[in-house]
């Protein structure tokens, strides 16, 4: 008989992000946000 024992060690850390990369994450998600937007019109179209 084996009996076979997986261990895992979890850390987590708070992530410090400076206010540019904030305004850079944010902006890349609007620009996502708008393209997929754009894309879904276009394929409502045909």
């Amino acid at each position: 008989m084996t009996l076979n024992i997986l261990f895992f060690t979890i850390t987590i850390n708070k992530r410090n992000i400076s206010a540019e990369d904030a305004m850079h994450e944010e902006m890349a998600i609007k620009l996502y946000e708008q393209n997929k937007d754009r894309l879904y019109e276009i394929h409502r179209l045909y």
